[in-house]
């Protein structure tokens, strides 16, 4: 039975209080949806290479650089927030999309570099939370293993299934069709983020206690004792990307904004939600990062949850991988819908006429009445879950992979079109000393990410030279 595609405009003689100023049916986000929208995105998988990347830098380098990247994304969040209208941050047009915001302040060329980095870094986080996801659910698998036959047995298994499993779950989720949609599933995500950052707490506060901690260092790995002097050049690079990794939400940050309801203005209750999710999220980063380090010492494994250096209580461990896998699944929503409805409002542009592309079909399901099905969203989306998949069955890496994404991604997005939109929504002259500071920190930011790109492309260089794929055993 085929149903009208909804209806996104006012309706004659309909209730107008039923409608935004942009004639779509009113938003209903408030600064908890989108505190959690944020927190699901911000709280990824990220947060499991912490300890490893403070073990890089050490007890003086580490916790500074991630409270500097912690202030900075905050504050690039804020200038990004006031980008969502124009020209006026309160009353002017919205921009639905990253790329609607740049289009609007900037122009040119620079919007097609901004659907390259934003795209790209989507694609670029589903491939990497579906490798994450697969390792935590490896890890359930291991855990029982080593507390049934030993600490010392051979507990080695494909992840190649698990990545199965876990794209199973997206196809179907994906066909949730909007943002809109999208606020229980952040919620739940969250709370998982919440449940496996504290499981991980509580678990290295034991080890620590238990006197069995690491040696651990201010300047983190010793070279000469842990590492070479190249080794620790690259690592400290990658530590860089994989901390940058750590906060890359800015992607979704406008399609988060664009679900708040406008009174309150739109800019003041995104303020709010960015400063609640980024530093809800970095207190939690601070401790699982500090922790885990005095935990594990020089020798922390990448990925502190499914690295086994906590084997019990087994059942505890496997309680917060499954909480990582159940965020990812979240998550992995959150990151990919701005993707999905790119392509969606290019197909009916593309072919207004086409059934295939423009029609809603009504499927009724038990217990949930009637759900709206669009064959080119069934098709399309299922494809892209199916393709990520694969990618990520040939290059499991975690730790590079995170790392490249946290350096390709932070420069660009984060930074550089949050700047320069802000200096030409607001007129600042140039050589001012407010353009000079911006344009000293955008310099910067470029440097580290230049610097962490290149750490990261040696090490996924050096894992795929020893690789087999399709191979793979965690």
């Amino acid at each position: 039975m085929t149903i009208e595609t909804a209806k996104e405009t006012t309706a004659p003689g309909s209730d107008r209080n039923e409608f935004d100023d942009d004639g779509k049916v009113k938003r209903t986000g408030t600064v908890w949806t989108a505190s959690a929208h944020i927190i699901t995105a911000v709280i990824g998988s990220g947060v499991l290479s912490l300890a490893w990347a403070n073990a890089q830098l050490g007890w003086v380098a580490g916790p500074l650089v991630l409270s500097a990247f912690s202030l900075i994304t905050w504050f690039m969040s804020t200038l990004l927030a006031d980008c969502y209208r124009s020209p006026d941050p309160v009353t002017g047009k919205r921009n639905y999309t990253y790329m609607d915001v740049v289009r609007a302040n900037l122009g040119g060329v620079k919007v097609k570099l901004c659907g390259i980095a934003q795209y790209g870094n989507l694609i670029g986080i589903s491939i990497g939370y579906t490798i994450t996801a697969s390792i935590s659910m490896v890890a359930v698998h291991k855990s029982n293993c080593f507390h049934k036959h030993g600490r010392h047995a051979k507990c080695s298994t494909s992840d190649t299934p698990f990545m199965l499993i876990f794209a199973s779950f997206q196809i179907l989720l994906s066909q949730i069709p909007n943002f809109h949609k999208l606020w229980f599933l952040s919620i739940i995500a969250a709370i998982m983020s919440f449940a496996y950052s504290s499981i991980g707490l509580g678990l290295s506060v034991a080890k620590i206690a238990e006197g069995d901690a690491g040696r651990t260092t201010l300047t983190g790995v010793t070279i000469g004792v842990d590492v070479s002097g190249s080794e620790k050049v690259w690592s400290t690079f990658q530590a860089l990307g994989d901390i940058s990794f750590a906060y890359a939400f800015s992607t979704v940050l406008v399609e988060i904004q664009d679900t708040l309801k406008s009174s309150p203005p739109e800019n003041q209750i995104m303020k709010r939600a960015t400063l609640i999710g980024v530093f809800t999220t970095t207190f939690f980063y601070l401790l699982c990062g500090i922790l885990g380090y005095a935990a594990f010492g020089n020798r922390a494994p990448g990925n502190f949850l499914t690295g086994f250096g906590f084997f019990e209580p087994f059942w505890l461990v496997d309680v917060a991988n499954i909480c990582i896998a159940i965020h990812l699944i979240g998550a992995y929503q959150v990151f990919s819908q701005p993707l999905y409805q790119f392509v969606e409002k290019w197909a009916r542009g593309r072919w207004p006429n086409k059934g295939f592309v423009t029609n809603e079909h009504a499927v009724r399901l038990p217990f949930n009445g009637s759900y709206a099905v669009n064959f080119f969203r069934l098709v399309w989306r299922t494809t892209y879950v199916i393709v990520m998949a694969v990618v990520a069955m040939i290059f499991p890496f975690f730790n590079d992979f995170v790392g490249l994404l946290g350096a390709f991604t932070f420069w660009p997005l984060t930074v550089y079109f949050p700047v320069e939109m802000y200096l030409a929504q607001q007129k600042i002259p140039r050589y001012s000393a407010t353009w000079i500071w911006l344009k000293i920190l955008s310099g910067v930011c470029l440097i580290v990410s230049i610097c962490a790109a290149v750490a990261s492309v040696q090490g996924l260089i050096k894992d795929v030279s020893t690789y087999k794929p399709f191979k793979s055993e965690n």
